[in-house]
């Protein structure tokens, strides 16, 4: 049995394995070279030896795996700091290292709750990206001291360890994707363990992930957690290196597997519906009209239609001659529609997995696996709207009118306004959102004052990812309308000025002073 297991006695693992910590680490953005000791007493060849208990990492990171998974929470943040300002760690190592630490200590099932520490690693560091100069480091201390309650969750409820892989009975590299397919079809883990190490290790990288993708959409189990997972770990590795593959994507295999307990061995939601309506659809369905009434009237059929209906909706839209862009508007304004109307933890999941099955199109090679994105997002909006229930007068995203404001759009009053009203009325705040872009202002202003609020007041994994989704799906709209709104209607799920900083984050600044 290859899936993963609990390690013994993880302390005693720590202590008495080979490497240092913290050794040679370099001071760069760019990755670690392996310390030349460290390659002298371990060899090229033990790169790829992994531990007879729990998988280990390539010998540039595990030191930096091990001083995040052994450094006590209440010092994490302080020790970490050190290391930054004196260069024996670098920013891009210790991120990296955060989430692989995450791959190995925190268990893929349920696809969210305590693993939140793994789906929100890329979307925080995106966010640093973007942020203040100031500010660029704060995402990661976020990050670090939430893989400690991660952690210690995950020792809670047993401890679990991704497990080495059986290296005696690795799938070929000419059968990889075939029984890792396979695996997946047949809801088989120890099947998908084997084969997710043999293709990682085989193939190339937009080839190892096309039976992922695949995986990834025809489930809404854990709310639409499996493409953000799968999309999470693409975006971290193309940022940080294709070489630490092989765990992320056993992780990822195990999480995508997982049935919540459910016997039927079915994919929750409506893949049938949505393989049947894939083959309808026009050769040349990738090109068409940008019609803003055409997308109109599917954001209407998209409020009222069941689960099971809407991948034939959709596929309707298409073949009279929608353009997919403006087919994703539709899904996107009912996404963030949703949350605008009952705003919570399943409406906002309505908006983050939109963004990941968007982003699954967008990567996908696989016709079939493209068009099954877009009519599988169509299918799991019902899904979430029947979750939780939404008043039949609640207010609707075109429905939304522009604030009137007596401060200059090139002010920064302007984001004042907005975002101190985000903190006592969000309906007023997202009409005076609207009101700042029909009157000129950027749209790129408004999300810049949001991620700068997260970064230093976010707490939760999801104030990261929403924000990350809803700015990328909001700049990606097919018209400027589309755009205004979405980022208005964001501002149901933002941090308002009035918050208090995060505790975590005023920890960091003081450490970083």
């Amino acid at each position: 049995m290859t899936t993963p297991r609990r390690f013994s006695d993880r302390r005693t693992f720590l202590k008495q394995a080979g490497l240092g910590l913290g050794v040679g680490v370099t001071a760069s953005w760019g990755p670690t070279v392996v310390p030349e000791a460290l390659a002298r007493a371990t060899g090229p060849r033990s790169l790829w030896r992994l531990d007879p208990a729990r998988v280990q990492f390539r010998p540039e990171i595990e030191p930096i795996v091990r001083f995040i998974e052994d450094t006590a929470r209440e010092h994490l943040i302080e020790e970490a700091a050190h290391k930054l300002k004196t260069g024996a760690m670098a920013p891009a190592d210790l991120t990296l290292g955060v989430f692989l630490a995450g791959i190995r200590n925190v268990k893929p099932r349920p696809v969210g709750f305590k693993f939140h520490t793994v789906l929100s690693l890329y979307s925080a560091h995106s966010l640093s990206l973007a942020a203040d100069p100031e500010d660029r480091l704060l995402p990661l201390f976020w990050a670090l001291d939430t893989f400690k309650s991660s952690q210690a969750a995950d020792v809670r409820e047993g401890d679990w360890n991704l497990a080495a892989v059986d290296e005696a009975r690795l799938t070929t590299p000419d059968q990889a994707i075939e029984r890792l397919t396979a695996a997946f079809d047949a809801w088989d883990d120890e099947g998908a363990d084997l084969a997710a190490a043999a293709v990682a290790r085989t193939q190339g990288a937009a080839a190892a992930m096309e039976p992922f993708w695949r995986a990834a959409v025809r489930d809404q189990r854990n709310i639409g957690h499996k493409p953000i997972f799968a999309m999470q770990c693409w975006r971290t590795l193309q940022t940080f290196g294709w070489q630490h593959a092989e765990p992320t994507l056993r992780s990822l295999a195990f999480g995508l597997l997982d049935l919540q307990g459910d016997r039927s061995r079915v994919p929750l939601g409506p893949y049938a519906s949505s393989l049947e309506q894939a083959n309808t659809l026009r050769d040349d369905w990738t090109l068409g009209r940008l019609d803003a009434g055409a997308t109109r009237s599917l954001v209407d059929t998209l409020r009222t239609i069941e689960s099971d209906r809407a991948p034939a909706a959709m596929a309707e839209a298409i073949n009279k001659g929608l353009a997919p862009e403006a087919a994703w508007d539709a899904v996107r304004l009912v996404a963030m529609e949703l949350l605008m109307r009952k705003p919570g933890i399943v409406s906002l999941h309505a908006v983050t997995a939109t963004n990941a099955l968007r982003a699954i199109f967008t990567l996908s090679s696989d016709p079939t696996t493209r068009r099954l994105s877009l009519l599988q997002a169509a299918g799991w909006l019902p899904l979430y709207r029947n979750r939780v229930g939404v008043d039949p007068d609640a207010p609707r995203i075109d429905a939304l009118q522009p604030v009137d404001s007596t401060a200059a759009t090139d002010s920064p009053e302007a984001l004042q306004e907005i975002f101190e009203a985000v903190s006592r009325d969000r309906g007023r705040a997202a009409g005076l959102a609207l009101g700042f872009v029909k009157r000129g202002g950027d749209p790129e202003a408004l999300f810049s004052a949001a991620r700068r609020l997260i970064v230093r007041k976010g707490r939760d994994s999801h104030d990261y990812k929403f924000q990350a989704a809803a700015w990328e799906e909001a700049r990606l709209a097919a018209d400027l309308d589309t755009t205004t709104r979405l980022a208005a209607a964001s501002l149901f799920n933002a941090i308002g000025s009035r918050a208090p900083d995060a505790p975590v984050i005023e920890r960091a600044r003081a450490a970083l002073a």
